[in-house]
């Protein structure tokens, strides 16, 4: 099992644009990935799991990924969040 957390900077927060590469990103793999905010976790397969979150500027979030390629999907869903500005 994979974690690690991330502090959200963009002003829009996790918005429909980059939540949609997330989802995508995370959907390569086939570990289990969950995003934690607010004590609420959801799949980050699922678009309308992440949107319903709400993750908004400033937020510290934190990505799971459990499975056989759990190192890689963090690595790239890390990538995917620095190249859309979530992060810095």
């Amino acid at each position: 099992m994979e974690s690690r957390d991330f502090k959200i900077v963009a002003e829009a927060g996790i918005h429909a644009r980059p939540a949609t590469l997330l989802v995508q990103t995370a959907s390569k793999f086939s570990s289990n990935i969950t995003l934690s905010y607010q004590g609420k976790e959801v799949n980050l397969k699922s678009i309308m799991g992440v949107m319903s979150l709400g993750v908004g500027q400033g937020a510290d979030v934190t990505i799971t990924a459990d499975g056989d390629d759990a190192s890689a999907a963090i690595d790239a869903i890390a990538e995917t969040m620095a190249s859309e500005g979530l992060t810095k």
